[in-house]
This record gives C-alpha cells, sequence and structure tokens, in this order.
C-alpha cells in the first residue's frame, strides 16, 4: 500500500514538469517555423518561378504574409527596451495605475533601484509628483526607506509642544530650510503658538471650534466622535485636538509640498495618510463618524474631482455622520451654482452654513468663502 501511495505521489510530482516540457516543445516548434518562413521570405522576389501546385493569386498570399512576418520581426529586433525588471515584477502582483504608465519617464526613473538595499533619495523629486499625477499606490517595492537617525530623535508626548528637528531628513540643499523654526508659522509648524490656539477659539461666523462640534454633534444626535477623517489636514492640529477633547481617533492626509507635513504630524502623536486628494479615501465604507474638508479643498480643485471627493467622503460616512467643510473659497458667482449645489446633492441636513468674504483680495475678485457642518441622514 504504501509503494502504491509513494508512485501516486512521484506520477503527481511530475505532472508539471511534462507539462512544462509539452510548453517548452510547442514554443519550440512555433519558433522554428516562424525563422523558416522569416528565411524563405528574404530568398522569396516578384520574380519568384510560379509554384507548380498554387495559382498566382495563392502565390502572391503566400509573399504577402511573409512581408509581414518579416516586417513584425523587424518591428521586435528595434522596439524600445522592455521597461524595469522591478516594474514587471510589480504589474504580476498587483496591476499599475493607469496613471502610472502615462508618465513613463518619470516611472522608468522611479523604478530603477536595486532591490534588498536601500531605496534612493527621491521622495520630493519623483516620489511626491508621481503621486500628484495620479500614480498611487506608488509600485516602489523591496527597498529600504531612508529615516531619520533613530539614536537623535526625542519625541514629544505633548502634541502642543515644539516639534524636534531631528525627526525630519532635512535636504542637503543650503539653500532650503533645514529646521521647523525657517518655516512659515502660517503653514502649521508653529505647533507651541500659532496652532495651539486652533480650534478653540472663534473669530467670526466661519470659525467652528472643538467645543462647538462636539455639542453640535449631541444636539443632532450624532453621537460622539470616535473616528473622523481630516482631508488636508496640514500638520494634524485638528487630529490632536479631538484627541485630547475626545479621545478620538483622526487620520489626517498629507502632501509632502515643500514641507515636511507628514513627518510633523507623526511627530506629534496623530496618524498621516501621505495621500492626494484625488485618492479614494484608504478606509472602510460607513466607519468614520466625522469628515473635514481643510483648507486644501477648495476652488483649484476641478470640478468633477471635487464631486468624486464629496461622494467618497459619503461613502465613508456612517449614517449620522458630519461632514465639515471648513473655509472652502471660491468666486462669489459659483458658490450656489457649482459648489452648494454640489453639497445640497448628497442630501445632507444642514447644521450650519455660514458664507463670508475672503478678505485680503481685491474687489474684482469677488472670493467668499463657505463654512458647512452637514448631517448624512440615518
Amino acid at each position: 500500500m504504501r509503494k502504491t501511495a509513494v508512485g501516486s505521489a512521484s506520477a503527481g510530482a511530475g505532472w508539471p514538469c511534462r507539462l512544462n516540457l509539452n510548453v517548452v516543445f510547442l514554443l519550440s516548434m512555433v519558433a522554428t517555423n516562424l525563422l523558416s518562413l522569416y528565411h524563405l521570405s528574404i530568398r522569396a522576389s516578384p520574380t519568384t518561378p510560379a509554384l507548380q501546385s498554387g495559382s498566382d493569386f495563392e502565390q502572391q498570399q503566400v509573399l504577402q504574409q511573409l512581408s509581414a512576418i518579416r516586417a513584425t520581426v523587424s518591428h521586435l529586433r528595434s522596439a524600445t527596451p522592455p521597461p524595469p525588471p522591478e516594474l514587471v515584477l510589480y504589474s504580476r502582483l498587483a496591476p499599475v495605475a493607469s496613471a502610472c504608465s502615462a508618465h513613463p519617464d518619470l516611472l522608468h526613473r522611479f523604478m530603477s533601484y536595486v532591490p534588498f538595499a536601500a531605496c534612493p533619495d527621491d521622495v520630493h523629486t519623483l516620489a511626491e509628483p508621481l503621486i500628484l499625477r495620479g500614480c498611487h499606490p506608488l509600485p516602489r517595492r523591496r527597498c529600504f526607506s531612508p529615516t531619520p537617525d533613530a539614536g537623535s530623535v526625542q519625541l514629544p508626548t505633548d502634541p502642543f509642544a515644539p516639534l524636534p528637528d531631528s525627526a525630519v531628513r532635512w535636504p542637503t540643499d543650503a539653500k532650503k530650510c533645514r529646521s521647523f523654526s525657517c518655516l512659515p508659522a502660517s503653514l502649521g509648524f508653529d505647533v507651541a503658538r500659532t496652532e495651539a490656539g486652533k480650534f478653540l477659539r472663534a473669530l467670526g461666523p466661519l470659525d467652528l471650534t472643538v467645543p462647538q462640534l462636539l455639542r453640535l454633534a449631541s444636539m443632532s444626535r450624532a453621537g460622539p466622535i470616535r473616528l473622523g477623517l481630516d482631508v488636508g489636514g496640514g500638520t494634524g492640529t485638528l487630529a490632536a485636538r479631538l484627541k485630547r477633547a475626545a479621545n478620538a481617533t483622526v487620520l489626517t492626509t498629507t502632501m509632502d509640498l515643500g514641507a515636511p507635513y507628514s513627518e510633523a504630524a507623526a511627530a506629534r502623536g496623530v496618524v498621516p495618510l501621505h495621500a492626494p486628494l484625488q485618492q479614494r479615501f484608504p478606509v472602510g465604507d460607513g466607519t468614520m463618524d466625522l469628515v473635514r474638508a481643510g483648507h486644501a479643498v477648495n476652488r483649484w480643485i476641478p470640478e468633477p474631482a471635487l464631486e468624486f471627493l464629496w461622494y467618497d467622503a459619503d461613502r465613508v460616512l456612517r449614517p449620522g455622520g458630519l461632514l465639515w467643510v471648513d473655509h472652502l473659497w471660491c468666486r462669489k458667482g459659483d458658490l450656489d451654482g457649482v459648489y452648494a449645489s454640489m453639497l445640497r446633492r448628497l442630501g445632507y441636513k444642514t447644521i450650519k452654513w455660514a458664507v463670508a468674504d475672503k478678505t485680503g483680495i481685491g474687489a474684482k475678485d469677488e472670493l467668499v468663502y463657505l463654512t458647512a457642518l452637514l448631517q448624512k441622514p440615518f
């Protein structure tokens, strides 16, 4: 009985081998026939004597097919070099997004790396440009990303304490900022002073503080805010404030456009999602209590992409969840016809709706701000 079982196992193990040999044999026959036809076509000419067993029309058809085969072989010989092996490997594991293949030069440079070694330091020169062009997730795999020296990083426990410069790999170019103090406070990196007062004091009707947000959520029967998504949330100030006020977990989408937003948010103890605005939010359906669209969401986003963003926010919000449109700015003439109509199509309940002129802009521009707090139907 054991000999029979072993024999059966051996036969089963040999099956893939015989199958592979058959495939190789079949490919060899096809290649041999193609080469034979190719050499025959080289020798063939319009003055070739007529075949004894065929008509002139049949001879012409054969010559045309041989010419087509010869042209195909010549084209294959002169074709562009194949893509990098790593890109081919990744395309077998998971298809590369169409937006990636639309930028072959950037993609080829990005995928030219040594596997199982350190990744090239090209986050700002290649990775960010590819992401902004819709190539996301990035297809590079199997290399070690550069990180700051772990021994020099002293991370604060208070998200509103000054950010340590050692938490960031600053550019080597002396003309660029190499510390947080070099960056403008308006960008969100002065967390100990400028950011410490945000979402605590309302300076006008457009502002919504965290205490007001929690109170409105309770009054509207939205329930507690436990999970949230802050779209274009900069250095994660809202996430830090809600974590302190309600023990909520808020994910912050960031892009490192000329400044280390992701590193700063992580240093504050909040979760940064390195994702462009046009990407589908990487969270599950009906899981978020709150979605906030920050200052990065404005009229510069194409209308179809902005509408996709609102409907993706609807996808991730649970029934009764809150959509917070914070200081969206646009032309005054476009507010009702474009942006307000987009939001009203969602069918949400309006909890807060405030419009005000955008200060510091000439009258000819007629720009306005919109802040709205909307609730998804139960």
